[in-house]
């Protein structure tokens, strides 16, 4: 968790394969999954959000897909601390 925003931006293009300016958020956790950095690009710079918790550990979402996406629901029940047991959509009659 020492790296910053070259370092990285340099882990998302060498690692992950993809483009820092995409606009995605990266988000990148330490070994103890106590401390959880955000990086995106807003238009005109660079952002890093920093989260570490004084007890317990991040709770990582099972990734499914390629290239360990994940969507925004996982990331806000992530960085909030919930976990799933059991994650389904739910089946909405009519449609």
């Amino acid at each position: 968790m020492r790296k910053s925003f070259d370092g990285l931006c340099g882990l998302v293009r060498s690692e992950l394969g993809a483009d820092p300016l995409s606009g995605s958020l990266f988000v990148f956790c330490n070994r103890r999954r106590t401390m959880v950095k955000v990086l995106y690009w807003d238009r005109d710079g660079f952002v890093i959000w920093y989260k570490r918790l004084e007890e317990g550990t991040f709770t990582l979402p099972l990734v499914h897909g390629p290239g360990g996406i994940i969507d925004r629901r996982q990331l806000s029940m992530l960085l909030e601390g919930v976990v799933a047991k059991r994650m389904e959509k739910r089946y909405v009659f009519g449609k």
